[in-house]
């Protein structure tokens, strides 16, 4: 189940909608099989290791990640699959709680006299499909929120110089993350301050996650490298009701992907709404990159899963600019609290991990 697990991981930032899974065959001590969800969703992980198992998967024991599905969509039922390869056993990390199997995997398995047994890596499929399983069961994707800081928690000089806070070995690890996620999400203000490309660089990477920006009024400049690449890698544009139909309509010729989704009273996007629109469309795991309205307004909604953080040893002072915007907070007590799950050095600087409690 370890390797299982470890395969499935390949998936993540590539498969969605569809949750990155992983399964290996083993018959008489010895691997026959093994696979993981395919770009785009499909074929999937039990499919693979079928495939490369061929007629050897007779009486083997298949170990997955995640309940076989069991409905017809692009693809016939994998529980069906697994049972014409005439498989004798399956150990399933957890059961899929998508409508549509919800157990009916497992009970055709039975059905047809395999031994199913759910549970083992159970704690580690859910942390890995984490991003699927908010999906199906909150209506909203995962949200990581990247903050790359100098030690005293600023990303810029008080001119707004930021280049380059941290080391290239710290950069390049937030493209292998951007990587690791459907979509790389900023806010509008630091797409206009920055225009940046928000794409996966120097790792090999052949589909770049889509790019996420949220603008309420989507004052974006249409000129520069962010709308030169609007038909390159995929760019989702989120904005309230109140813009002009013109500028929806640019940005459309452009290749964007706009989507409207409901604002607070004060006009701005409400971040539920933001991540509702984003879980319709079928996206599993968000990297959220700020700036630092969109992060505080994130972190007050309750909507950040993990954080990452990378902590450079240079101090910029008070008149720096912070990474995160007013949480308005009275009380220590309602902070936001995560739960530290690593640190590394890279380089010369620092990454924490941290998990929501």
């Amino acid at each position: 189940m370890k390797l299982a697990l470890a395969l499935g991981r390949r998936g993540l930032g590539r498969t969605w909608p569809n949750p990155a899974v992983g399964a290996v065959l083993v018959r008489e001590g010895r691997i026959i099989g093994r696979g993981w969800t395919q770009p785009g969703g499909r074929p999937h992980a039990e499919v693979m290791a079928l495939a490369q198992a061929g007629p050897a998967a007779r009486g083997a024991t298949l170990y997955v990640t995640l309940e076989p599905c069991a409905h017809h969509g692009k693809t016939p039922p994998c529980a069906e699959a697994v049972i014409k390869a005439g498989v004798a056993r399956v150990v399933s990390a957890l059961e899929d709680p998508d409508p549509r199997v919800a157990g009916r995997g497992h009970a055709m398995l039975r059905d047809a006299g395999l031994a199913v047994v759910v549970g083992p890596g159970g704690d580690q499929a859910r942390l890995d499909n984490a991003g699927f399983l908010s999906r199906v069961e909150c209506g909203r994707p995962l949200v990581t929120l990247k903050l790359a800081n100098s030690f005293d928690g600023r990303i810029a000089t008080q001119s707004g110089e930021s280049q380059w806070i941290t080391s290239p070995l710290a950069r390049r690890q937030v493209h292998a993350l951007r990587a690791s996620h459907d979509a790389v999400m900023v806010g509008g203000g630091t797409a206009r301050a920055d225009d940046p490309r928000l794409t996966v660089r120097d790792l090999g990477v052949t589909a770049q996650p889509v790019r996420v920006i949220a603008s309420a009024r989507l004052e974006l400049p249409d000129q520069g490298d962010l709308a030169a690449s609007a038909g390159e890698a995929p760019l989702w544009l989120l904005h309230g009701a109140d813009v002009p139909r013109a500028r929806i309509a640019r940005w459309r010729d452009l290749g964007a992907v706009c989507l409207e989704v409901g604002t607070d009273t004060a006009g701005r996007l409400e971040p539920r709404a933001m991540l509702a629109a984003l879980g319709a469309q079928g996206l599993t795991r968000v990297f959220c990159e700020g700036g630092g309205a969109l992060a505080a307004a994130l972190l007050r909604a309750g909507l950040v899963d993990e954080l990452v953080g990378f902590t450079a040893g240079i101090a910029l002072g008070a008149e720096g600019r912070p990474s995160l915007g007013p949480l308005g907070l009275e009380h220590l007590a309602d902070a936001p609290r995560f739960d530290l799950q690593e640190v590394r050095a890279l380089g010369p600087d620092i990454m924490n991990r941290w998990r929501a409690r």
